[in-house]
């Protein structure tokens, strides 16, 4: 019941966010489109463009949370969470389609300018919207990184921008005002540069997601601290996170433990990793194992020697998984190697002829790891 409760604490908070989102940028849109066009100002109706744009954004949003809710079928057995990012992705689309249409308005009045005339209701509405806007940007982003919603974080991160946007329509105002001099479709040209930026930007991170973007390590780290805080688990291993949405993860691991526990004590040590990681992050996790024989001198030696053979080498972060045969005179062993490592096979091939090396006559099978998570 933990979970489900969460998702709708989340789900409601996310919608009453974009509701809230959505009034303030249709009484903003108004303000300011009468504004400009009133004062002949195309930078200040472009900035009211962008406010519909938001609002937009904001029932997409709505809209994205309520689809991505949806139960498990035969056919989407993981859910479908991932729509809140091709939610995420469709607002960054309306933006930049927004600014490049921005664009090539501003530069017609740059070929063709009008001098626009300002008076102080249009300067106290743009210095309104301004305060106004920074307000909601830092409300909806905080709600965003609460609740883990990305199209969230993006919208306060877009509203705080049009509050910077909005202050440059100022500036504008402040050089017509001053050198009889129209910069309007200059300072538009600049506001949709941006406004093409932050689409840009935004879609650049949803799609990360919808590639399989790496978990945050401070998550993944936590993890590995709690597991490795259980009784019998003498280390943590190999952990993948698969992302179904921004509340809904799935993965693996493994856990070293005591070779001599036998089957009915692993197996009530795998359901006490699985119950603790799904209770704290809400994230199930298959369990492997990895058996280490503390007792024997010899393997302990071995084990040493060949995580100091491994780790010799830039890029190879650890080893681990290592499965000694001392009458059969077999070693196996996995090592997770850094990114920076362009050719894994030939590291594999060099850490192992060391090994054979260290050890002849041993038949030596090195594994390597890609470094999923930290």
């Amino acid at each position: 019941m933990g979970k489900i409760a969460d998702n709708m604490v989340r789900e409601k908070a996310i919608t009453k966010t974009s509701i809230i989102g959505i009034c303030t940028n249709v009484f903003l849109a108004a303000f300011k489109a009468g504004a400009g066009l009133v004062a002949g100002s195309i930078s200040i109706v472009l900035d009211a463009v962008n406010n519909l744009t938001d609002v937009l954004s904001s029932v997409i949003t709505i809209l994205g949370i309520k689809l991505a809710k949806k139960k498990p079928d035969e056919n989407h057995p993981y859910g479908y969470g991932r729509i809140e990012y091709f939610s995420t992705i469709l607002i960054a689309l309306i933006v930049f389609a927004a600014g490049v249409a921005s664009l090539v308005e501003s530069v017609k009045k740059i070929i063709s300018p009008s001098m626009p005339e300002y008076s102080l209701v249009t300067v106290i509405i743009i210095i309104t919207s301004v305060i106004t806007k920074l307000i909601l940007g830092r409300f909806v982003k905080g709600q965003g990184e609460k609740y883990a919603s990305d199209a969230l974080v993006a919208s306060g991160s877009d509203a705080s921008f049009d509050a910077i946007i909005s202050a440059s329509t100022l500036v504008g105002a402040a050089i017509t005002y001053f050198l009889q001099y129209s910069v309007d479709g200059i300072i538009g040209a600049i506001i949709s540069a941006f406004i093409v930026k932050a689409g840009f930007e935004m879609m650049t991170e949803a799609l990360s997601h919808v590639i399989g973007k790496r978990p945050e390590s401070a998550i993944t780290g936590e993890i590995k601290q709690t597991v490795n805080a259980i009784p019998g688990v003498l280390g943590t291993y190999d952990l993948i996170l698969h992302n179904y949405g921004p509340d809904s993860a799935i993965g693996s691991l493994h856990v070293e433990v005591d070779g001599k526990m036998t089957a009915t004590e692993l197996h009530a040590l795998t359901q006490k990793v699985q119950r603790a990681v799904l209770e704290k992050f809400h994230i199930f996790v298959t369990v492997g194992i990895y058996a280490v024989d503390q007792e024997n001198e010899e393997k302990t030696s071995m084990r040493e020697k060949i995580g100091e053979i491994s780790k010799s080498h830039e890029g190879v972060l650890n080893c681990h998984g290592i499965f000694i045969d001392l009458g059969e005179k077999r070693l196996s062993f996995d090592v997770t190697m850094d990114f920076s490592i362009q050719d894994k096979l030939k590291m594999s091939e060099t850490i192992q002829k060391e090994v054979e090396t260290a050890y002849p006559g041993y038949l030596v099978n090195v594994n390597c790891d890609t470094n999923y998570s930290e």
